[in-house]
């Protein structure tokens, strides 16, 4: 998700803007610190403009920082389904509820990937092989016609008109806004977008050259281990994936990984939070550039994280890798272990610095799509 804030730092209104119809990021894809900050940037470059009328209009005054994290909120409705109360809601927003109601009924939870119907988990992620140089067009495995990379130009086409809101996903105008919000900075988060495979030995495998093996989820199925070091003792993570998720962008935020105290956490995160975002809003590079038509720039966005998902894995070693199943699904699970030191420092530094990837937000493709709602 702060990568997403990186390409805010070399865009001006536009990329706000895009990052709110070719935008897609949940509840803190970076975890929901990082995505409510994007949503609050957002926000304030948006403001007092056409365009951010039209959104509150469709978010019913739901502002992006919090429309952000909803696509992940309704996976508090998997277990029970979405009438069951304990989950999150919207109550004060009944026809954004029911919107979100009609959606998740239209994309449930399933375990098959091969499943004709899609689950509303699909659209935040795709698994590209990593164990080579691999664009997303290159292969099959861990590709969707749902995927992240094909969520995002499918929700431009609802809010261009171009796809009825009346469709088989059940995404309106609204929801592909809520998607949009989230997916834009899922994509920018290395382990939504690639993955390891693994051989019944435990080794690291090419799924399209060898036989197919089993992914890691994205990370989610390996824990992580890094090694000590002199300011900081040796440290173990339970999910590969959450680490980017969360731990991250909170040591990007407030200076360190660890979760402060709850009794702590507003006067903590608060002022680190609207620094960043201060910063951000305020930091604007010239040198940004538009790369076509905006269908196009969810592709674009995976090719460039993919060297950057690639990095994550080869600086760490597989262990104790096997097969597991849980929930009807077949996975390989184990740890990833740090080679060396300084992995907490290269991946702050990839979501943090502002130069890693070229912005994209071409204004004439995102007027046409604001023109349209």
């Amino acid at each position: 998700m702060l990568c997403v804030i990186r390409r805010l730092r070399q865009a001006p209104l536009q990329l706000a803007i895009l990052i709110f119809f070719t935008f897609a990021s949940s509840s803190f894809a970076y975890g929901p610190l990082g995505h409510e900050i994007v949503g609050a940037i957002a926000d304030r470059k948006l403001a007092g403009t056409p365009t951010a009328e039209k959104i509150k209009t469709l978010l019913d005054g739901i502002p992006l920082e919090r429309a952000s994290l909803i696509a992940d909120d309704i996976k508090s409705w998997d277990k029970n389904g979405p009438d069951d109360r304990r989950g999150i809601h919207f109550l004060a927003h009944p026809e954004i509820e029911q919107q979100l109601h009609d959606f998740w009924k239209a994309n449930p939870p399933s375990p098959d990937a091969n499943d004709e119907t899609p689950s509303h988990h699909w659209m935040h992620y795709t698994d590209v092989p990593v164990l080579d140089a691999e664009k997303y067009g290159d292969g099959k495995t861990g590709r969707g016609n749902w995927d992240v990379v094909h969520t995002i130009p499918y929700c431009i086409g609802v809010l261009r008109g171009e796809i009825p809101a009346d469709n088989p996903r059940k995404i309106t105008k609204t929801i592909a806004v809520i998607l949009l919000a989230h997916c834009v900075g899922d994509i920018h988060q290395p382990l939504h977008v690639g993955a390891e495979y693994f051989n019944e030995a435990g080794e690291p495998i090419d799924p399209d050259r060898d036989p197919p093996g089993l992914g890691d989820e994205g990370g989610n199925a390996l824990s992580m281990v890094q090694n000590a070091t002199a300011g900081r003792t040796r440290h173990y993570y339970h999910s590969f994936h959450a680490y980017w998720d969360l731990d991250t962008v909170r040591n990007l935020t407030i200076g360190t990984p660890d979760e402060v105290t709850k009794a702590e956490r507003e006067s903590v995160y608060a002022p680190a939070k609207e620094k960043l975002i201060a910063d951000f809003v305020a930091d604007e590079p010239k040198n940004w550039r538009a790369s076509g038509d905006p269908k196009t720039w969810a592709e674009q966005w995976a090719n460039e994280i993919l060297p950057i998902a690639r990095e994550a894995h080869t600086r760490v070693r597989f262990e104790h890798v096997h097969h597991e199943e849980k929930d009807g699904r077949v996975f390989a699970k184990g740890e990833a272990h740090e080679m060396g030191t300084g992995y907490l420092e290269w991946s702050t530094a990839i979501v943090g610095e502002s130069n890693n990837l070229e912005g994209r937000a071409p204004s004439r493709l995102i007027c046409s799509v604001a023109a349209s709602l």
